[in-house]
């Protein structure tokens, strides 16, 4: 590994534009307002020779003193360009430049944020949209097309920048986004969405988390940890835990709290699996948090009993009538506030307050994970 690093150059931090965004002047999130820079930087620097193939980007501690931001926001930036495929992440030797700078577009043709994109546009064009309808917001879309926020997010922007979406800014500083142009799927596209064979790091490093899982362990086993997985395909962490995600997603593993980790529920290898041979109820079902459940039943009351412009009772009040805490109360209406059905007031006439009643035509009914009776 030395030997690699040795025949390897690190880029100075002052070799990165001394000219920093204006943060102020924007209503975009740090992250990405950042993303493009180090993008713009990238293909300057490559065009001119003056950094290359695999050399290392400067520490996220260094470019986050740099920018005066945080190392947080620096590593989304990062994983943003990832996405775009300018960069590549290597295990103990750090962020490098990509062999995919020289492509005209700059840009993989199965990146994660392609096919996000594509998915999107999709749901628009089945759903019937119509201008000017709220989209869903990053988390629930995530939800719909089993895609990570962040991705979700980077398409969104993407979208936004081809006049398809536009978004305004929300009290809490998360952008409500709305449809402006009935999106129109290209040849490429369509080739690329019917292209099963186009596969992401992700969907290979998943491929053989399958093939170790189904070869190494029994149903009901607690399997390695993100940081072990990790090591043992020789992937970024990031990698590993979205590879595990998508077990998770289809309901091949389940994910507990705390030191109960991660359990093999089902043989990831057998895709004709039937539910009365599954010990484990649907894992979509038993992995949901308190406040994903309370969730559920707010959005029922709020369809059931409140209009648009009505004020909902106090998180206190919400917290006595469902027996919860006022924490579990406010993570479930953050989230409903996200998908854009109600907002909050500050002040004396302030309050939880309906923007409009949520569509229940797709409501689900959730439960915890039990033993499954068929299988007993």
């Amino acid at each position: 590994m030395t030997e690699i690093i040795s025949k390897q150059r690190k880029i100075n931090i002052n070799e990165l534009p001394a000219e920093i965004p204006d943060f102020s002047s924007s209503f975009e999130p740090k992250d990405s307002i950042i993303k493009k820079w180090i993008i713009d930087w990238i293909l300057s620097a490559v065009s001119k020779k003056s950094i290359k193939e695999n050399d290392i980007l400067p520490n996220k501690a260094d470019i986050s003193k740099h920018l005066g931001v945080s190392i947080g926001t620096v590593q989304n930036a990062i994983r943003y360009v990832e996405d775009e495929g300018l960069l590549k992440s290597k295990q103990k030797i750090g962020t490098m430049i990509s062999d995919n700078t020289n492509v005209t577009n700059s840009i993989k043709s199965t990146s994660k944020r392609d096919k996000a994109v594509i998915a999107i546009k999709k749901t628009i064009i089945q759903n019937g949209m119509s201008i000017n309808k709220s989209l869903p917001s990053t988390r629930k879309m995530s939800e719909i097309i089993g895609i990570s926020q962040n991705t979700i997010r980077l398409a969104y922007e993407y979208l936004k920048t081809e006049g398809i979406i536009d978004s305004q800014l929300s009290r809490g500083n998360e952008p409500n986004w709305h449809l402006k142009a009935i999106p129109v799927l290209t040849r490429e596209e369509i080739l690329h969405s019917n292209n099963m064979d186009s596969m992401t790091i992700v969907d290979k490093i998943t491929l053989s988390l399958k093939q170790h899982l189904s070869k190494n362990y029994s149903i009901g086993d607690k399997i390695p940890t993100h940081d072990e997985i990790s090591k043992k395909l020789g992937v970024s962490l990031k990698t590993a835990h979205d590879s595990i995600q998508k077990l998770i997603d289809d309901g091949i593993v389940i994910s507990r709290r705390g030191k109960y980790g991660c359990i093999l529920a089902r043989n990831p290898l057998d895709n004709n699996i039937r539910k009365e041979d599954m010990i484990f109820s649907d894992s979509s079902d038993a992995v949901l948090y308190s406040y994903q459940k309370i969730e559920d039943e707010l959005i029922k009351l709020i369809d059931k009993e409140f209009n648009s412009g009505d004020k909902l009772p106090s998180m206190s009040e919400l917290a006595k009538k469902y027996d919860v805490s006022t924490n579990t109360i406010r993570k479930a209406l953050k989230n409903i506030a996200e998908d854009g059905y109600i907002t909050f007031n500050r002040g004396r006439w302030g309050g939880t307050i309906v923007l409009e009643k949520p569509n229940l035509s797709e409501n689900v009914s959730y439960q915890w994970l039990s033993i499954n009776p068929n299988y007993m």
